[in-house]
């Protein structure tokens, strides 16, 4: 406990917003072991209670405490295939790290940062890399031992968190997967929705890659509900399925002048920027626009990103409009302490009543009303309440709404055995089943917009379940 606790160095906040470069940097070695030394080795390990994917988080942490980098990376892919994305993306501080019995009275261990440490340290050295699966796998796994379990074919619609920790554990059980992609590269939110400097594209193609090492093949430009119906997949001899399609319908506030030239969903902004790399116009052909000022409303991770990014494409000033306090962003703190660093302007207690546009129906201005808190809603935080008379207007060039996503709708509305919420989410049991006999579902798809973290658990689970299934019903 006297062993300092190692912070993550991170590039100076005037420089990184000149371009698309990782903003962290990760821990040196040296930093890793002196982090990793912290760990008290619990006897009963709490912080495993937190990792939605089933870690062994003493157990990696000790192997980096004596310098075995290798033999950590290893025990942490026993149970998770995208380590290097988790290292990196999952909100630790809500889950393992908040569990972690020395943060009680001091900073919790950094698990996540030693995560990335160990991904990143895997690509030096030989890596450990399996080609198929084996017996080991088979019973870590609690996947079927028999042989005719490896010609079993299961279909993943959905190449995302959920989709890869699903295909990719059912591989290490046995059965011959194929993750079926709408868009021309596989990631899902990871490639289209979260951007470079935070999620460089390199490593999902690297942990995508060893997800393919384990068997999983995967078909892009395949778009379930279009070019084949769930029932058309289960003709084609595939005897389970899992959806994995995320939550990819935005929402809108649906006020006057939305639909203005200059108005992006945060959806189409960062697709457009991390999928078909708008910041690097012309070299590649899908411009995006930014003017001087854009207002990015929302309080979210996504609307971190948003903000942010229109920094590094050029923006003067870039402006988060969330209705509540700072108190209730739902944002990572992290990612809100890199925003203010990197100068982007927060206006809390604010909310857009109406967009105002010029005769070629370009955006120019927003129209706000300062808001007050009152009770707290069924979201547990405190409703927002207009405050009367107080109306005032932005001048703005461009605005990213980022107030939340919806499940894809394509295979709920095209599937009618599917059994939906009325947010339209499909219906799942705790392992992950549907309504539809042989059809699992997890992720952003079932629950809503949540973490990466959580829709790889939930990957996890739908794969145990599949699993169950085919041994009892063989189609």
């Amino acid at each position: 406990m006297k062993t300092p606790h190692q912070k993550m160095p991170v590039r100076d906040a005037k420089e990184r917003i000149k371009n698309f470069s990782s903003v962290a940097l990760g821990f040196t070695e040296e930093q890793s072991v002196l982090e990793a030394k912290r760990c008290l080795q619990c006897k009963k390990p709490v912080c495993i209670e937190g990792c939605p994917v089933e870690i062994d988080i003493p157990k990696f942490i000790k192997e980096i405490s004596e310098k075995k980098f290798l033999e950590a990376i290893k025990t942490i892919k026993e149970k998770n295939n995208l380590p290097a994305i988790c290292g990196r993306v999952c909100p630790q501080e809500t889950q393992c790290e908040l569990k972690c019995i020395l943060g009680k009275k001091n900073e919790p261990v950094a698990i996540g940062s030693l995560e990335r440490f160990v991904a990143d340290y895997e690509i030096a050295p030989p890596s450990f890399i399996p080609t198929e699966p084996t017996s080991a796998d088979v019973k870590l796994y609690g996947g079927a031992s028999e042989k005719g379990h490896f010609r079993t074919k299961v279909a993943v619609v959905g190449s995302g968190p959920a989709g890869l920790t699903c295909a990719g554990d059912l591989a290490r059980m046995g059965y011959s997967v194929t993750v079926f992609e709408s868009l021309h590269m596989p990631g899902g939110v990871l490639v289209y929705g979260i951007p470079e400097f935070r999620l460089p594209k390199g490593i999902v193609h690297r942990e995508i890659d060893y997800v393919k090492s384990l068997g999983v093949e995967i078909k892009c430009n395949m778009v379930i509900g279009k070019v084949k119906s769930l029932k058309e997949l289960f003709q084609s001899n595939y005897e389970a399925i899992f959806i994995g399609t995320g939550a990819g319908l935005p929402q809108f506030l649906n006020v006057p002048g939305e639909n203005l030239c200059g108005i992006y969903s945060a959806n189409e902004f960062l697709t457009r920027v991390n999928l078909m790399k708008a910041y690097l116009f012309p070299e590649y052909d899908t411009p995006v626009k930014i003017g001087k000022r854009v207002a990015v409303l929302g309080g979210g991770n996504v609307a971190m990103d948003s903000a942010r990014v229109a920094l590094r494409l050029g923006a003067e000033e870039s402006i988060i409009v969330y209705r509540r306090t700072e108190k209730e962003l739902p944002a990572r703190r992290e990612e809100v302490e890199n925003a203010k660093e990197e100068g982007i302007k927060f206006h809390l207690l604010t909310a857009p009543v109406k967009f105002i546009g010029d005769e070629k129906n370009n955006v120019t201005g927003m129209e706000c009303i300062k808001m007050e808190l009152g009770e707290p809603d069924e979201s547990g935080r405190r409703r927002p309440v207009p405050i009367p008379d107080s109306n005032f207007v932005f001048n703005l060039d461009t605005v990213v709404i980022a107030i939340g996503q919806s499940p894809n709708p394509l295979i709920p509305k095209s599937t009618k055995e599917l059994k939906l919420a009325k947010k339209g989410n499909v219906i799942v049991d705790e392992g992950g089943r549907t309504s539809m006999e042989g059809v699992f579902a997890g992720g952003d798809i079932s629950t809503g917009a949540a973490t990466v973290i959580e829709a790889m658990g939930a990957g996890k689970i739908a794969a145990r379940s599949i699993d169950e299934y085919l041994k009892v019903n063989r189609r």
